[in-house]
C-alpha cells in the first residue's frame, strides 16, 4: 500500500524567539500525519520547532497496525519529544484522538510545559473492544473509523479497516495512561467536538475527574472527530498558538 500524500513525518527547526519553544505532535489510531499537517505547519509559520512523528504501524496497512503494541507508538513520540527537548527551552506536548492520549501520557512522565489536544481518547463506546484481546483471533478487523469530519472534500489518510488487534492494544494505552492522569501538573487545553461519534463523552469525564481545575475546555460547535481537518481548525490553530504563547512568556518569566 502506498502512504497517502502528506503521511510523511514533519519538522522545522523553528526562527525567531519561538524557536526556544518546541511543539511535539501526534496523529490518532489507524491515521497518519495527513490529519496534523496543517495544524504543523501553522505552528511551524509561527516559528515554533515542531515535530510531528508517524507511528509505528501507520502510514502502511492495518495488518501492520494488528502486529503493533502500543509500547512502540509511545517509544516513537517518546524519542520525538527527547530529540525536541535537546534543543529547545521548553516542549508542549499535542495530539489528536489516541495522539492526544499519548501526549497526556507523556506529560505525566516528562516534563512537558504544556498539553493541547484535540478530542483525546481514554475509553471506548463499543462493549466488544474490552474482550478485543480474544476478538482479534477470530475477527481481524471492523470497519474503519476514519475520516469523521463535517467538512466536505477531507481525505485524512487512515486505513480502510480498523485491526482488532490495534483496538486491544489501544485500551491497554487507554488504561496505563488514564492511572498515569494524576502526576500530571502542566496545564491542559482541549479542543472538544460537540459532536464526536469517535470519542465518546466518558473520555472527557475521566480527564475532568483527574485533572480538574487544571483543564481548559474549548468547545468545537462546528466540526466532529477529525476536527483539525474540519470547519473549526482555524480556532483550534489560533487557540493553541495563544495557549503556547502563554506557557512560554511564563517560562521565560
Amino acid at each position: 500500500m502506498t502512504s497517502p500524500p502528506g503521511a510523511a513525518a514533519f519538522s522545522s527547526d523553528g526562527q525567531g524567539a519561538n524557536a526556544a519553544t518546541g511543539v511535539l505532535l501526534s496523529h490518532g489510531f489507524t491515521g497518519s500525519p495527513v490529519s496534523m499537517a496543517a495544524w504543523a505547519r501553522h505552528l511551524a509559520d509561527q516559528g515554533y520547532a515542531v515535530s510531528l512523528p508517524l507511528l509505528p504501524g501507520h502510514g502502511t496497512t492495518w495488518q501492520d497496525l494488528a502486529r503493533t503494541p502500543w509500547e512502540r507508538w509511545y517509544e516513537s513520540y517518546d524519542g520525538a519529544y527527547q530529540q525536541l527537548a535537546g534543543r529547545t527551552d521548553r516542549v508542549v506536548a499535542a495530539g489528536l484522538s489516541m495522539g492526544g492520549t499519548l501526549a497526556l501520557r507523556l506529560a505525566a512522565h516528562r516534563p512537558v510545559a504544556g498539553v493541547a489536544v484535540v478530542n483525546p481518547g481514554l475509553t471506548i463506546d463499543d462493549p466488544r473492544a474490552r474482550y478485543s484481546g480474544l476478538l482479534k483471533y477470530v475477527l481481524r478487523s471492523v470497519p474503519a473509523i476514519g475520516n469523521n469530519i463535517k467538512l466536505a472534500g477531507q481525505d485524512e489518510g487512515a486505513y480502510s479497516r480498523t485491526p482488532v488487534g490495534g483496538v486491544h492494544q489501544l485500551m491497554r494505552l487507554f488504561r496505563d495512561t488514564t492511572a498515569s492522569l494524576p502526576r500530571i501538573t502542566a496545564p491542559v487545553i482541549v479542543f472538544r467536538s460537540a459532536v464526536d461519534p469517535v470519542v465518546p463523552e466518558s473520555s472527557m469525564d475521566v480527564l475532568r475527574r483527574h485533572l480538574g481545575s487544571g483543564l481548559e475546555v474549548v468547545p468545537l460547535e462546528n466540526s466532529y472527530h477529525v476536527a483539525t481537518m474540519d470547519h473549526d481548525a482555524p480556532l483550534i490553530f489560533d487557540r493553541s498558538h495563544q495557549f503556547i504563547q502563554r506557557i512560554s512568556a511564563g517560562a521565560a518569566a
